[in-house]
């Protein structure tokens, strides 16, 4: 039995570090894994490794073909949008739900991680990004409604890949500090108990998130990649 523990303790830490790697964009969209030199990287054998690939394979992380060769799965412009559709529909769920059940408990970790929210733009980079995410994961929390919960944890980690690319975008000031804004007015909707303007709120908020951006983005880099490839070929 205690064998089986480590193995699936193991498995568990190439699991968590390899899905971080490819949400960080430390391991590329489409890149090749080196199975070996990942195993020895984490000082492993190559069964957890492989045991944690089949798990972000079912997840949608990576791709396995015939041969058991592995590669970081590719971002689409079609993959960023339907993300961005379930965000657009769960995200004001749980701001109403958040409204509607909120403990001081909550309501006091929601000002905790409001006051420490950074512009989301490429001089704060990844510091501004686990900001945003501890704040609408205090907002999740608050909804009380664990399946929701979890379905939002992983929508937010399927969405960082594209809200990388959103950074590197000219961020303007304005939008910025509306976003800003609107974290801190949600606070104050969700402690009033205002369901109703709290998910009114929260919708405009995931309408101009960085995965929206992120999207326009990849729309336009699919057609430049399409037209040359079209050029090429005539």
């Amino acid at each position: 039995m205690g064998a089986v523990n480590v193995f699936s303790s193991k498995g568990d830490v190439a699991y968590a570090e390899l899905r971080e790697r490819i949400l960080s964009g430390r391991l590329a969209p489409r890149s090749r894994l080196a199975q070996h030199e990942l195993a020895a990287e984490m000082g492993m054998s190559l069964t957890p490794l492989r045991e944690a690939i089949r798990r972000l394979s079912s997840e949608g992380l990576i791709d396995l073909d015939t041969q058991r060769d592995a590669r970081v799965a590719s971002m689409s412009a079609s993959e960023a949008r339907q993300l961005f559709e379930v965000r657009l529909s769960l995200d004001p769920t749980a701001a109403g739900l958040a409204a509607e059940r909120r403990t001081d408990d909550d309501i006091a970790a929601l000002r905790t991680a409001a006051a420490r929210l950074l512009p989301v733009t490429r001089a704060w980079g990844e510091e501004a990004l686990t900001a945003h995410r501890a704040f609408h994961r205090a907002l999740y929390l608050a909804s009380r409604n664990d399946v929701l919960i979890r379905m939002l944890d992983d929508l937010w980690d399927k969405s960082d890949r594209y809200r990388r690319i959103g950074l590197e975008l000219p961020p303007g000031e304005e939008p910025r500090t509306r976003d800003h804004r609107e974290h801190h007015e949600l606070v104050d909707l969700v402690a009033a108990g205002d369901a109703n303007e709290a998910r009114a709120l929260m919708h405009e908020h995931i309408e101009r998130s960085l995965t929206g951006s992120a999207i326009d983005a990849l729309e336009e880099r699919e057609r430049c990649t399409a037209g040359e490839a079209k050029s090429e070929a005539s």
